[in-house]
C-alpha cells in the first residue's frame, strides 16, 4: 500500500517537472520544439472549445428573431354601388373623384332663352352655394342605390341684381311707326315692338331651377309689347294741296281718293304744316271766328245754312278745320278764311273714314 502511494506521488512529481519545463524552456532547443507543438495542441483544442459555443450562439439568435413583415397598403374607400348624389352617378367612385364629377356638374353654366337669345350663365354669378363636399361624405356611408340630394343655398339678392342687368339690356318701349313727306306723298317709319322682362317672375323661375340642380335651357318670361301705331295698321293720311286746292287720301303710303277742296285767301291763308285731326263733329255749330271779317257775327245752328255744312274736322292748328260747305262754288279757289272747304257729301264721306289722329300735311304745291 505505502508502495503504491510512494509510486504514484513519483508520478505526478515527473508529470509537474516537465509542464514546467516546458514553460520555462519555449523557444530553446530540441525541446522547445517539442514544448511548442504539446502547446499548439492545446491551443488548437481550446480554441475550438471556445468557438463551439459562438456558433452555437449565432444559431440561437437567428432562431429566435424572424424578419418583419411588409406593411400591407390600405384598401382605397370607395362609393357603394349605385349610389347618386345631386343625380350624377358616382358609385364605385373614390370620394375625390366623385367630388369632381359633382361639383362640376354643380358648375356647369346655366342656359337663358331671351327672346331669339342664347345665354349662358355660370351659377356663382347667380349667387349659389352648393355643399358638395359633405353630400359625397354622406355618400361614403350610404347604402347602395341611395340617391342623395346636394344642399344648395341661393342668393337671391345676387340673383335679382343679375336679372335686373339682363332688364337692362333687353328692356325697350315700344315705337310707334311714324310718317313724314317724301317727295308730296307720305313714307312711313317702321314701327318697334317693345319688350318687358318681368323681374319678379324671372327671379323665381331661375331659383327654383338653381335650387333643384337643372341645367335645362330655360325660357325668361320676356313680355313682347306691340305699338300702339304700326306701319300696317297706321290708317289714313291726308295730303293738301294748298295751291292746286286738291286733297289727297291716303292708306298709310298708299293714295286712296283724290277730292277737290277749297283753301284760304291771300289775306287769310291756310297754314301750312304737320298737323292732325284733333275733333270730330257731326253737324256742327258755326261761331264766329275773333277775326275782323267775322265782327258783329253771330252764332249758327246746325241746319242747310251753317257755313261749316254736316261735318267738322277740327284741326290741331288754331281755328282752322277741314269741313263741309253749301257753297259749292267755291271749291276749287283759294276763297275761304284759313279752313278747307270740302262739298257736304265729300266731308261726309271723309268724316267716315278718317279718326282723331289721323295725319295732315298741308302744302303749298
Amino acid at each position: 500500500m505505502l508502495k503504491r502511494l510512494a509510486l504514484t506521488m513519483a508520478v505526478l512529481a515527473l508529470a509537474a517537472g516537465g509542464v514546467l519545463a516546458a514553460g520555462v524552456l519555449a523557444g530553446t532547443g530540441p525541446l522547445a520544439t517539442t514544448a511548442s507543438t504539446s502547446t499548439d495542441t492545446t491551443a488548437t483544442a481550446t480554441t475550438a472549445t471556445t468557438a463551439a459555443p459562438t456558433t452555437a450562439t449565432t444559431a440561437t439568435t437567428t432562431a429566435t428573431a424572424p424578419a418583419k413583415p411588409k406593411p400591407q397598403p390600405k384598401p382605397v374607400a370607395r362609393l357603394p354601388l349605385g349610389v347618386k348624389v345631386g343625380g350624377v352617378h358616382v358609385g364605385g367612385l373614390r370620394p375625390t373623384v366623385a367630388y369632381e364629377a359633382v361639383h362640376e356638374a354643380y358648375a356647369s353654366p346655366l342656359t337663358l332663352l331671351v327672346g331669339k337669345l342664347r345665354l349662358e350663365v355660370s351659377p356663382s354669378k347667380l349667387g349659389v352655394v352648393a355643399y358638395v363636399q359633405n353630400a359625397v361624405a354622406k355618400a361614403l356611408h350610404s347604402s347602395p342605390g341611395a340617391d342623395l340630394r346636394v344642399h344648395v343655398v341661393v342668393h337671391a339678392d345676387v340673383t335679382r341684381a343679375y336679372v335686373a342687368s339682363l332688364s337692362q339690356r333687353f328692356e325697350r318701349q315700344p315705337v310707334d311707326a311714324r310718317v313724314f313727306l317724301r317727295s308730296l306723298k307720305p313714307v312711313l317709319t317702321p314701327s318697334v315692338v317693345g319688350r318687358h322682362l318681368d323681374l319678379k317672375a324671372t327671379v323665381t323661375t331661375l331659383v327654383k331651377a338653381l335650387m333643384a340642380g337643372r341645367r335645362t335651357p330655360l325660357r325668361l318670361a320676356l313680355t313682347f309689347i306691340q305699338p300702339t301705331v304700326s306701319d300696317v295698321n297706321f290708317g289714313a293720311v291726308i295730303v293738301i294741296h294748298r295751291n292746286s286746292n286738291r286733297l289727297y287720301l291716303y292708306k298709310g303710303s298708299t293714295l286712296w281718293r283724290t277730292l277737290g277742296v277749297a283753301t284760304g285767301q291771300a289775306i287769310y291763308p291756310t297754314p301750312l304744316g304737320h298737323f292732325s285731326i284733333v275733333v270730330k263733329w257731326e253737324n256742327p255749330w258755326w261761331y264766329p271766328p275773333a277775326s275782323p271779317w267775322a265782327v258783329g257775327a253771330k252764332p249758327i245752328p246746325p241746319g242747310p245754312g251753317n257755313p261749316l255744312g254736316t261735318r267738322w274736322m277740327g284741326l290741331s292748328a288754331p281755328g282752322v278745320g277741314i269741313h263741309g260747305t253749301p257753297d259749292s262754288g267755291s271749291i276749287g279757289y283759294s276763297a275761304s278764311h284759313g279752313c278747307i272747304r270740302m262739298l257736304i257729301p265729300d266731308a261726309e264721306w271723309l268724316f267716315a273714314h278718317v279718326d282723331i289722329g289721323t295725319q295732315v300735311f298741308i302744302v303749298s304745291a
